[in-house]
C-alpha cells in the first residue's frame, strides 16, 4: 500500500508537470493580479461605506512566543548604538535601535503570489520558480509589487451561522454555509472584495492554548475556495493561521485553498486576522486598507490591516 502511495504521488506529479500553464487573465508578465480590479472609481465607492467612523486593527500583536508554522521564528534585539560604557549618542538625547531576526510569515501575516508554486515550480502567472527565486529574494512576484489595498471589506462570522462558540480544529466551512452567511448576514460577496472569516479560533485559542492555535485548525474547503475565486475576490482571509483546514480534506492536497487562490487564481491570503472585534459589533462591510512594508523579494509579510465602519 505505501508503494502504491507513492507511485500514485509520483504519477499525479508528473502529469502536472507536464500540464501546460495558462497565463493570467490580466495578461503575461502580470505579477499583481486580481489587485488589478481596485480603481480609482472603486476606491471612491468603497470610502462610501464609513458610517461611524470606528476603527478595527485586524492585526496580532507578535513576538517570540507567537505560534508559527514551522520552523517559523523571530527574535528581537533592542539595542542602544555608541552609547557602551556610558557615553552619550547625542548632547541632548538618548536613542533605541532594534535588530530583528526572523521569518516574516509569522503572525498577521499577507501571503504574496509568489509564494505557492505548483509541484513543476511555476507560479501564478506560470513565472517559474528555477528562474524568479534565487536565495536573495524573488525577482518576480516580490511582495513590494502588492499596491496598497483600499477596498469594500466583508466579515463573514461562521460562529453565527453554524450556533457555535468556535469552530473546532479539522472543521470545514463550505460554499452552502458561506450563502447560509451571506442571507444571515445581508452581505453578499462581490467582484473586488477582501472577504474575512471569523471562526472564533483565535479568540479561543490563541491567549489560553497557544499550542492549539498553532496546530490543526478550522479552515474553508477547496470547493469555497473555488467559488470565491470563480467570483473575482481580491484577498481571502480568516482568524487562524492558515486558513485552509488542517488536517486538509484530502490528504493528498494540503493546503488546497492556496494553490487555488494564490497560485491559480492571484488572490492574495491574509492569515491570522483578528476578526473578533469586528464580529462582536456585527461589522459585515467596511472599508478595507492594507499598506504593507515593502521588503524587495520577499514571500509573505506581517501586516497591520484596517477595517473603518
Amino acid at each position: 500500500m505505501k508503494y502504491l502511495l507513492i507511485a500514485s504521488v509520483f504519477f499525479f506529479n508528473t502529469l502536472l508537470a507536464n500540464e501546460s500553464c495558462e497565463h493570467s487573465k490580466w495578461g503575461k508578465g502580470d505579477e499583481i493580479g486580481n489587485a488589478n480590479l481596485m480603481t480609482d472609481k472603486s476606491v471612491l465607492d468603497a470610502a462610501k461605506l464609513i458610517k461611524t467612523g470606528k476603527v478595527y486593527s485586524l492585526g496580532l500583536v507578535l513576538d517570540s512566543n507567537t505560534p508559527a508554522y514551522p520552523p517559523r521564528s523571530l527574535n528581537l534585539q533592542v539595542v542602544q548604538p555608541t552609547q557602551q560604557f556610558g557615553e552619550k549618542a547625542f548632547p541632548n538625547s538618548t536613542y533605541n535601535d532594534d535588530i530583528f531576526q526572523g521569518w516574516f510569515g509569522i503572525g498577521s501575516q499577507l501571503d504574496g503570489l509568489g509564494h505557492i508554486g505548483r509541484p513543476d515550480g511555476k507560479f501564478y502567472n506560470c513565472f517559474d520558480g528555477k528562474k524568479i527565486a534565487p536565495i536573495t529574494g524573488l525577482t518576480k512576484l516580490g511582495i513590494e509589487k502588492v499596491p496598497p489595498m483600499v477596498t469594500r471589506g466583508v466579515l463573514f462570522d461562521m460562529t453565527k451561522v453554524l450556533g457555535i462558540e468556535y469552530l473546532k480544529a479539522g472543521q470545514t466551512f463550505s460554499v452552502k454555509d458561506l450563502q447560509a452567511a451571506e442571507k444571515k448576514q445581508g452581505v453578499k460577496v462581490q467582484k473586488g472584495d477582501v472577504v474575512l472569516f471569523h471562526t472564533g479560533w483565535t479568540d479561543a485559542m490563541l491567549e489560553k492554548f497557544p499550542e492549539k492555535w498553532g496546530a490543526e485548525i478550522p479552515g474553508l474547503t477547496p470547493e469555497l475556495a473555488q467559488y470565491l475565486a470563480d467570483k473575482e475576490v481580491i484577498a481571502v482571509g480568516s482568524d487562524t493561521y492558515g486558513l485552509d483546514v488542517i488536517p486538509p480534506v484530502n490528504p493528498m492536497e494540503p493546503f488546497q485553498g492556496h494553490v487555488i487562490l494564490l497560485q491559480e487564481n492571484g488572490i492574495y491570503i491574509l492569515e491570522a486576522m483578528n476578526t473578533g472585534p469586528l464580529a462582536k459589533d456585527k461589522a459585515y462591510e467596511f472599508l478595507f486598507v492594507l499598506g504593507q512594508a515593502k521588503v524587495r523579494g520577499a514571500v509573505q509579510m506581517y501586516i497591520n490591516p484596517i477595517a473603518i465602519k
